[in-house]
């Protein structure tokens, strides 16, 4: 008993740690800045890389069309290999969208970022570059806002992560907790300050200075990243640059994840790689989510259970303020904020994705993602 109640604890020491020393990361405030009008509106080129995105690109590709951008802009799908159509239906979307087809990546690279340095290349003069998925959806003042933010701040990189989808159980239940985790991992409020070595953006909605990108050494610095969107902010950051990275309320993803799979596929494509493919790290993070997110309801119920009054408040306080820091995430995505009591489930669950993450890669199969698989043994060669 004496064990569990050190655990329940140190669970809430942690917790409170958590709440006051890392960045306010649970805040939902970080927003994108105001600023005025630019006196010249730069020129943007739209860099959409897309690969068999043929059932999300109607609701998406045409949001970035009609943008209501004061200056020259530019949308260049980039198709990245498809076997759907996904080249042909957007040159049928509107004749504004320039197609690019760079075929399969060269070794070295992941799909995604060969794609990227693609659209890079075919951006021509463009003073900025918008790097955005192909299942994100824009509000038509969208990449406006975004440019007046990075030239009133002097910014090289403005990127929001666009708010997921939430209408399944599922999605409702892990999706919250995937941005909440990020925050965790990533605090805004660090990432955003110059200087400090959090760096992190959201390849979904990420305008970049061409000059910035250029100066960094370019795509082809982070090629075989697999979370390019973490490894493009570090690049960026570490040549000088100034970031920003923020909650979004233009931006929408418009992708399903309507199974316990497809989300479970979603993050555990990545998860190891996140860890760096280190059995250390991964032991840690198995470890220390049990401890933060396990131990506050077990030793809640046992102390309900066996009548330990020290053990039933040590748990539950631990397990209360846990929720209490969830709900502002909970309440971004407009869901009922009693379900913070269910964050300790759905951290077991993610830290499940990860083990499993970790059993893929060693199995062979690595990062795998739309019928591409990345080892790191392949993406060192070349």
């Amino acid at each position: 008993m004496s064990v569990l109640v050190f655990l329940a604890g140190l669970a809430l020491v942690v917790w409170v740690w958590l709440a006051l020393g890392r960045g306010m990361f649970w805040r939902t405030d970080v927003r994108l800045p105001d600023a005025p009008d630019p006196d010249r509106w730069p020129r943007v080129a739209v860099v959409v890389p897309a690969r068999n995105e043929v059932e999300v690109l109607p609701a998406t590709l045409p949001t970035l069309v009609n943008q209501d951008y004061p200056g020259p802009v530019r949308v260049i799908l980039v198709d990245d290999d498809s076997t759907d159509g996904t080249g042909e239906l957007a040159a049928r979307i509107s004749e504004r969208v320039t197609v690019v087809r760079p075929g399969p990546p060269e070794p070295g690279w992941t799909g995604k970022l060969w794609a990227v340095h693609a659209g890079v290349q075919a951006a021509g003069e463009a003073e900025f570059l918008l790097f955005t998925d192909a299942d994100i959806a824009h509000r038509a003042d969208s990449l406006t806002v975004l440019v007046r933010a990075a030239v009133g701040h002097r910014l090289d990189v403005v990127s929001q992560m666009a708010r997921l989808r939430v209408r399944t159980g599922w999605e409702r239940l892990v999706v919250p907790a995937f941005v909440f985790f990020f925050a965790l991992l990533y605090p805004f409020r660090w990432s955003n300050r110059p200087g400090a070595r959090t760096a992190a953006a959201a390849g979904g909605c990420c305008l970049v200075r061409r000059t910035a990108l250029d100066r960094a050494g370019g795509v082809a610095a982070i090629r075989g990243a697999v979370i390019d969107d973490v490894a493009l902010a570090r690049l960026l950051k570490r040549s000088g640059s100034r970031t920003y990275l923020g909650l979004a309320d233009r931006v929408d993803s418009v992708r399903p994840y309507p199974t316990l799979a497809s989300l479970w596929l979603m993050v555990s494509r990545s998860a190891y790689a996140q860890l760096r493919h280190s059995v250390l790290l991964l032991a840690g993070t198995v470890l220390g989510l049990a401890l933060v997110f396990g131990v506050p309801p077990v030793t809640t119920v046992t102390g309900a259970v066996l009548a330990r009054p020290g053990l039933l408040a040590l748990g539950a306080a631990a397990w209360l303020l846990m929720a209490l820091l969830y709900m502002p995430m909970l309440r971004y995505y407009r869901q009922p904020l009693v379900a913070a009591l269910l964050l300790p489930f759905t951290a077991m669950l993610y830290l499940a994705m990860t083990v499993d993450s970790a059993v893929q890669h060693y199995r062979g199969r690595g990062a795998a993602w739309k019928g591409r698989t990345y080892s790191p043994d392949r993406l060192s060669r070349g």
